[in-house]
Protein backbone atom coordinates (compact mmCIF):
# COMPACT_ATOMS: atom_id res chain seq x y z
CA UNK A 1 0.00 0.00 0.00
CA UNK A 2 1.25 3.15 -0.88
CA UNK A 3 1.80 5.76 1.42
CA UNK A 4 0.05 9.05 1.33
CA UNK A 5 1.83 11.93 2.62
CA UNK A 6 0.91 15.92 3.37
CA UNK A 7 3.14 18.79 1.27
CA UNK A 8 2.87 22.34 2.35
CA UNK A 9 3.43 24.99 -0.62
CA UNK A 10 3.73 28.29 1.50
CA UNK A 11 5.36 31.69 1.40
CA UNK A 12 5.40 35.06 -0.28
CA UNK A 13 6.95 34.21 -3.48
CA UNK A 14 4.90 33.17 -7.00
CA UNK A 15 4.69 29.69 -7.46
CA UNK A 16 2.55 27.88 -4.91
CA UNK A 17 -0.56 26.81 -6.21
CA UNK A 18 1.21 26.44 -9.95
CA UNK A 19 3.59 23.30 -8.06
CA UNK A 20 0.24 22.33 -6.79
CA UNK A 21 -1.07 21.99 -10.34
CA UNK A 22 2.22 20.53 -11.70
CA UNK A 23 1.67 17.92 -9.19
CA UNK A 24 -2.04 17.24 -10.30
CA UNK A 25 -0.89 16.44 -13.99
CA UNK A 26 2.08 14.26 -12.99
CA UNK A 27 -0.16 12.45 -10.56
CA UNK A 28 -3.21 12.40 -13.40
CA UNK A 29 -0.44 11.14 -15.73
CA UNK A 30 -0.03 7.67 -13.48
CA UNK A 31 -4.12 7.48 -13.48
CA UNK A 32 -4.79 9.16 -10.14
CA UNK A 33 -7.97 10.27 -8.91
CA UNK A 34 -8.07 13.82 -7.80
CA UNK A 35 -9.76 16.61 -5.96
CA UNK A 36 -8.38 20.02 -6.27
CA UNK A 37 -10.28 22.43 -4.02
CA UNK A 38 -9.82 26.14 -4.18
CA UNK A 39 -10.48 28.54 -0.97
CA UNK A 40 -10.37 32.47 -1.11
CA UNK A 41 -10.59 32.12 -5.57
CA UNK A 42 -13.64 32.63 -6.82
CA UNK A 43 -12.59 34.28 -10.09
CA UNK A 44 -11.89 33.16 -13.35
CA UNK A 45 -8.56 31.52 -13.50
CA UNK A 46 -6.63 29.25 -16.15
CA UNK A 47 -5.75 26.40 -14.02
CA UNK A 48 -9.23 25.04 -13.86
CA UNK A 49 -10.18 23.96 -17.50
CA UNK A 50 -7.37 22.34 -17.97
CA UNK A 51 -7.43 20.02 -14.55
CA UNK A 52 -10.63 19.30 -15.60
CA UNK A 53 -9.84 18.08 -19.24
CA UNK A 54 -7.22 15.88 -17.21
CA UNK A 55 -10.23 14.42 -15.15
CA UNK A 56 -8.95 16.46 -12.29
CA UNK A 57 -12.78 17.03 -10.11
CA UNK A 58 -12.57 20.95 -8.78
CA UNK A 59 -14.62 22.27 -6.62
CA UNK A 60 -14.15 26.35 -5.10
CA UNK A 61 -15.96 28.77 -3.61
CA UNK A 62 -18.54 31.28 -5.52
CA UNK A 63 -18.58 33.82 -2.75
CA UNK A 64 -15.15 35.51 -1.94
CA UNK A 65 -14.76 37.68 -5.57
CA UNK A 66 -12.97 40.09 -3.70
CA UNK A 67 -9.76 39.54 -1.80
CA UNK A 68 -10.54 39.49 2.31
CA UNK A 69 -9.47 42.71 3.02
CA UNK A 70 -11.69 44.30 0.45
CA UNK A 71 -15.38 42.69 2.11
CA UNK A 72 -17.53 44.05 4.43
CA UNK A 73 -18.41 41.74 7.36
CA UNK A 74 -21.23 40.24 5.47
CA UNK A 75 -19.42 38.94 2.75
CA UNK A 76 -16.84 37.49 5.26
CA UNK A 77 -19.42 35.71 7.06
CA UNK A 78 -20.49 34.28 3.35
CA UNK A 79 -17.13 33.80 2.88
CA UNK A 80 -16.05 31.88 6.02
CA UNK A 81 -19.39 29.53 5.40
CA UNK A 82 -18.79 28.72 2.34
CA UNK A 83 -15.11 27.52 3.42
CA UNK A 84 -16.59 25.63 6.41
CA UNK A 85 -18.57 23.91 3.73
CA UNK A 86 -15.15 23.34 1.10
CA UNK A 87 -13.35 21.89 4.38
CA UNK A 88 -15.88 19.50 4.73
CA UNK A 89 -16.21 18.57 1.53
CA UNK A 90 -12.05 17.89 1.55
CA UNK A 91 -12.51 15.82 4.92
CA UNK A 92 -15.21 13.44 3.50
CA UNK A 93 -12.74 13.03 0.46
CA UNK A 94 -9.60 12.90 2.79
CA UNK A 95 -10.87 10.12 4.71
CA UNK A 96 -12.89 8.18 2.19
CA UNK A 97 -10.20 6.94 0.35
CA UNK A 98 -12.13 7.90 -2.58
CA UNK A 99 -8.84 9.90 -3.85
CA UNK A 100 -5.49 9.72 -4.33
CA UNK A 101 -4.45 13.37 -4.15
CA UNK A 102 -6.52 15.93 -2.58
CA UNK A 103 -5.32 19.66 -3.00
CA UNK A 104 -6.29 22.20 -0.95
CA UNK A 105 -5.18 25.27 -2.42
CA UNK A 106 -4.94 28.69 -0.71
CA UNK A 107 -5.79 26.45 2.42
CA UNK A 108 -3.04 28.12 4.61
CA UNK A 109 -3.64 31.62 3.22
CA UNK A 110 -7.75 31.27 4.01
CA UNK A 111 -6.45 30.27 7.53
CA UNK A 112 -4.23 33.10 8.06
CA UNK A 113 -6.85 35.67 6.72
CA UNK A 114 -9.53 34.10 9.43
CA UNK A 115 -12.06 32.89 6.75
CA UNK A 116 -10.92 28.83 7.64
CA UNK A 117 -10.24 27.32 11.41
CA UNK A 118 -6.98 25.88 11.76
CA UNK A 119 -8.10 22.93 14.02
CA UNK A 120 -10.62 22.19 11.54
CA UNK A 121 -7.60 21.78 8.56
CA UNK A 122 -5.56 19.89 11.30
CA UNK A 123 -8.44 17.40 12.15
CA UNK A 124 -8.83 16.79 8.04
CA UNK A 125 -4.68 16.52 8.45
CA UNK A 126 -4.59 14.39 10.83
CA UNK A 127 -7.92 11.55 9.77
CA UNK A 128 -6.97 11.13 6.08
CA UNK A 129 -6.57 7.85 4.47
CA UNK A 130 -3.56 6.72 5.15
CA UNK A 131 -2.70 5.97 1.42
CA UNK A 132 -4.18 9.50 0.36
CA UNK A 133 -1.72 12.36 -0.41
CA UNK A 134 -2.80 15.97 0.64
CA UNK A 135 -1.49 19.32 -0.84
CA UNK A 136 -1.89 22.88 1.02
CA UNK A 137 -1.31 25.81 -0.64
CA UNK A 138 -0.93 29.26 0.55
CA UNK A 139 0.97 32.53 2.15
CA UNK A 140 1.21 32.19 6.29
CA UNK A 141 1.08 28.65 7.25
CA UNK A 142 1.70 28.30 10.60
CA UNK A 143 3.97 26.39 12.25
CA UNK A 144 1.44 23.56 13.77
CA UNK A 145 0.71 23.12 9.88
CA UNK A 146 4.34 22.87 9.49
CA UNK A 147 4.53 20.58 12.00
CA UNK A 148 2.42 17.83 10.39
CA UNK A 149 3.61 18.04 7.14
CA UNK A 150 5.90 15.67 5.50
CA UNK A 151 7.44 17.94 2.83
CA UNK A 152 7.51 21.67 3.59
CA UNK A 153 8.36 24.27 0.79
CA UNK A 154 9.13 27.60 1.62
CA UNK A 155 8.59 30.03 -1.72
CA UNK A 156 10.32 33.06 -1.06
CA UNK A 157 9.37 36.30 -3.36
CA UNK A 158 13.05 38.36 -4.56
CA UNK A 159 11.81 40.17 -6.67
CA UNK A 160 8.73 40.56 -8.76
CA UNK A 161 6.69 43.24 -11.71
CA UNK A 162 4.10 43.90 -9.43
CA UNK A 163 6.53 45.82 -6.93
CA UNK A 164 6.99 47.83 -10.02
CA UNK A 165 3.06 48.81 -10.37
CA UNK A 166 2.86 45.76 -13.48
CA UNK A 167 -0.47 44.12 -12.63
CA UNK A 168 -0.96 40.46 -12.59
CA UNK A 169 -1.12 39.16 -15.68
CA UNK A 170 -3.48 36.59 -17.48
CA UNK A 171 -2.17 33.32 -17.99
CA UNK A 172 0.93 33.92 -16.09
CA UNK A 173 -0.43 35.27 -12.48
CA UNK A 174 -3.95 33.85 -12.38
Amino acid sequence: MKQGMIQLYTGDGKGKTSAAVGACVRAAGHGWRILFLQFLKSTSTGELEPLQKLGVECIRPSSCEKFVFQMNEEEKAACRKEHASLLEAARRAAESGAYDLVVLDEAAGAVQTGMLHEEGLLSLLKSKAPATEVILTGQGASDKLKKVADYVSDIQNHKHPYQQGIPAREGIEY
